[in-house]
């Protein structure tokens, strides 16, 4: 992968507002009339699914090595509630976890996955991808995005696992509680990017934090998650010339 290593510069962690918005009663989904490529036209609302200049996910295929605030995270166990809402598995997370990035504190709200990663590297996508979503007081989000690879089992997800709900939009409570810190790789190493959320309304203004590194599961916990979701990966969006800045390794 292209890095630019002679110009290193301080990342700005200025967040424009964003609200995880739901998408309310509109039909959306992966294929066909209802795909991404039609989102922006199925409600006013997603308008900027079409129109904005800062979309997610993103090809990483160059990067610029920068000063950048490390992220630090104070990740807890906590009970779980896990809904199926028909377009992904979302593990809604109680309690005080959260990432602190620079002088902004964020808190996690719920994390839920992909298949395959939406977000790719250098071209090549993986077999899935986690998003941690964090919320600070002003509004503010920030997604950490962890590559998921088939390899060994993950035992961090067997419970979680166990209980992927096929029925929709009903939210259940797991008996077992889960430390966020164990979807994340040993190295920290991170991309960012200016993006936006990957479903509709796509709205902008989220601070993205892709991991250099994977974390593994099995083959069998990926065809178990497709099973019950399908594919569930929004197209790579435009660069738009935006920078895309990495950690030194």
């Amino acid at each position: 992968m292209k890095k630019i290593h002679a110009l290193t510069i301080a990342a700005p962690m200025v967040v424009a507002a964003a609200a995880y918005a739901g998408s309310g009663s509109v039909h959306w989904g992966y294929e066909g009339h209802a795909g991404p490529e039609h989102w922006g036209k199925l409600a006013k609302e997603f308008g900027t699914c079409d129109s904005g200049t800062q979309q997610s996910p993103v090809n990483i295929d160059q990067s610029i090595t920068a000063e950048l605030a490390r992220i630090s995270f104070n990740y807890q166990p906590a009970p779980i509630k896990v809904v199926n809402n028909g377009h992904t598995v979302q593990m809604n997370y109680s309690g005080d976890s959260s990432i602190t990035i620079g002088s902004k504190t964020y808190k996690l709200a719920q994390f839920h996955f992909h298949s395959p990663s939406e977000n790719k590297i250098g071209g090549k996508p993986f077999d899935m991808e986690v998003h941690l979503v964090h919320k600070n007081d002003a509004g503010e989000l920030a997604v950490v995005g962890v590559m998921m690879q088939a390899g060994a089992e993950n035992s961090a997800l067997a419970p979680l696992w166990q209980a992927l709900p096929k029925e929709v939009n009903k939210e259940q409570a797991l008996s077992a509680q889960l430390n966020a810190a164990d979807l994340l790789p040993a190295q920290r190493q991170f991309y960012h990017f200016k993006g936006s959320l990957t479903t509709p309304p796509c709205t902008e203004g989220v601070d993205w934090f892709v991991m250099k590194d994977p974390i593994s599961l099995s083959a069998a916990q990926v065809e178990k998650f497709v099973s019950l979701v399908g594919h569930n990966a929004r197209p790579v969006q435009a660069g738009n010339n935006r920078f895309i800045l990495s950690t030194a390794n």
